[in-house]
């Protein structure tokens, strides 16, 4: 046997080395959204994606069919698989030289996104019909998967699912699941539970309802940095997020001094006192109402997960000020296209809610911000497959969250219905057309007015006189008008105003009109002028 001279002795210790300190190869990895339980949306070439290490040959063996891919240098691998019909349950297995991976209990059917702020988190177990439904909610073809909330000044790849409870991972539809406190925000958004099961009875297909929402956030959380540096409208965004960049490690070095601050301050409060309470410091990231702040950490992990389309419920945080309010009429619809662009899945159908009715009865025929915000969200219905359901009936003017989702998840239904599925049925309230002016008499007609028009709110009997109407002379002060249905057009005239130019309906906070069409579907707000808003 030969020896080993000192080179070799070197050699072989440099290779110990080497085999001790090398990292272990990386296990295949996937995004939390896609997982066991999951709905995979018919129609369109499935997208699969994961991690392992740079180089590695992903094998996907899906309804019998093998798919093949290897990861970059970045360690990420990417599939598309085939265009599906709905069914299921099937089996999905993905493997390298390292690990396996099977995924059980998959459905085909459609998957639609619930996002927006607080009146979507509002959850089935705080919802007016809530006992009910979670009582009955057995159907094993819906699947709920809900996105932990969470924020970044960056754009994140994935979410962190939580180990102690169900949030982050898909879940099969059960009373128990419903029920749970931990899931969620007092259970499943209810507007978006209540849009599922309607969509699940229609169309019979399978339905996957994913969860992104956050209360109290305003549109520019949602929105990717990219989008919002494409118009000069947004700079004060795209500076306020720089600013949160230069300044992200001071800020994270004074942090907990302030947060020990708020604490010391806290504890000593009288909440007796009429001074104000303190308020906790801003993360040093900005929070969850930071521009693109909810897009990076909450939007952007489950692109390009397939999608049917969005339901959103959003606006009452843009609605706070009279510029913001006039501001969403271009950073709405920026919204929706920038999620379009980041899918790319063309116009997929994008359905809204319409900001309900709130606060105090109105004194004067028009006031308030929420109306420009309401009108930002009409004008929105501009854009391809877009759909707006109108609640302007079913608010409580002592509550911001009104606690009747389900006729919230119905009428964003029959928005999809029609949108989505193409369905032909009355799916909108009556929706201004156009005027005419004729002397005193300011006649108005109407899109969307199904079987005809009619005057009620819920719970009242129908009259052909109509509550909600102002008109005003080229001075631009509105006053109270008398309505009445002609066929399917609304006469209105004012009192007093011998050469009226304009007309509002429904302007105000807390609206009270009564436009309805036959089918129960109440009219949006609407006005004919191009008036400066009043400061």
């Amino acid at each position: 046997m030969k020896k080993l001279t000192s080179y070799g002795y070197s050699a072989l210790f440099m290779l110990c080395l080497v085999l001790f300190f090398k990292p272990l190869s990386a296990k295949i990895s996937l995004p939390a959204i896609i997982g066991e339980n999951m709905v995979l949306q018919r129609g369109i070439k499935v997208p699969i994606w994961g991690w392992a290490d740079p180089g590695e040959k992903i094998t996907l063996v899906f309804q019998g069919k093998k798919f093949q891919a290897s990861t970059g240098q970045n360690g990420k691998w990417f599939l598309k698989l085939d265009t599906y019909s709905k069914g299921g349950p099937f089996e999905m297995q993905i493997s390298s030289a390292q690990n396996s991976i099977t995924l059980k209990n998959i459905v085909i059917g459609d998957v639609w996104l619930a996002s927006g702020q607080s009146n979507m988190e509002f959850g089935i177990q705080k919802e007016k019909s809530g006992e009910a439904a979670i009582a009955n909610a057995r159907d094993t073809m819906i699947r709920l998967f809900y996105v932990p909330m969470a924020f970044s000044i960056n754009p994140k790849e994935n979410i962190d699912p939580s180990a102690a409870s169900r949030n982050g991972t898909w879940i099969v539809c059960s009373p128990e699941a419903m029920a749970d406190p931990k899931f969620a925000w007092h259970g499943f958004s209810a507007t978006g539970y209540y849009f599922a099961k309607e969509i699940r009875t229609h169309e019979n297909t399978p339905v996957g309802m994913i969860g992104s929402y956050k209360g109290g956030t305003p549109a520019q959380a949602w929105i990717s940095e990219q989008a919002l540096a494409t118009a000069p409208a947004f700079d004060t965004y795209i500076n306020d997020h720089q600013k949160l960049l230069e300044n992200l490690e001071l800020a994270k070095q004074a942090y907990p001094s302030k947060v020990a601050e708020y604490r010391e301050k806290l504890k000593n409060f009288d909440q007796n006192s009429s001074a104000p309470k303190p308020q906790a410091p801003l993360p040093p990231e900005g929070g969850f109402s930071a521009p693109s702040s909810l897009f990076n950490a909450m939007i952007n992990p489950i692109i390009p997960y397939g999608i049917k389309g969005v339901i959103w419920y959003q606006g009452e945080s843009n609605g706070d000020k009279l510029q913001q309010a006039i501001e969403y009429r271009n950073l709405f619809p920026r919204l929706i296209a920038d999620w379009r662009k980041n899918w790319s899945l063309g116009n997929f159908p994008f359905l809204f809610v319409q900001l309900a009715n709130f606060k105090k009865a109105p004194k004067k025929p028009a006031e308030g911000v929420w109306p420009w915000v309401r009108e930002a969200q009409l004008k929105t219905l501009a854009l391809q497959a877009t759909g707006m359901a109108v609640i302007t009936d079913i608010g409580d003017s002592a509550d911001i969250h009104p606690t009747n989702k389900k006729d919230v998840g119905i009428r964003l239904s029959l928005a999809a219905r029609k949108v989505a599925y193409g369905e032909q049925l009355v799916y909108s309230g009556p929706v201004f057309k156009q005027m005419k002016i004729k002397g005193k008499i300011i006649e108005l007609s109407f899109d969307h007015t199904g079987t005809g028009l009619t005057g009620y709110r819920p719970g009242t009997q129908a009259m052909n006189e109509l509550k909600g109407f102002a008109v005003a002379a080229a001075d631009g002060q509105f006053a109270w008008a008398e309505a009445k249905i002609e066929g399917n057009k609304v006469l209105v005239m004012a009192k007093g105003i011998e050469n009226p130019v304009a007309v509002r309906y429904n302007w105000a906070d807390n609206p009270q009109g009564t436009l309805y069409n036959k089918e129960g579907l109440p009219a949006s707000p609407f006005r004919t002028d191009d008036f400066k808003p009043e400061q």
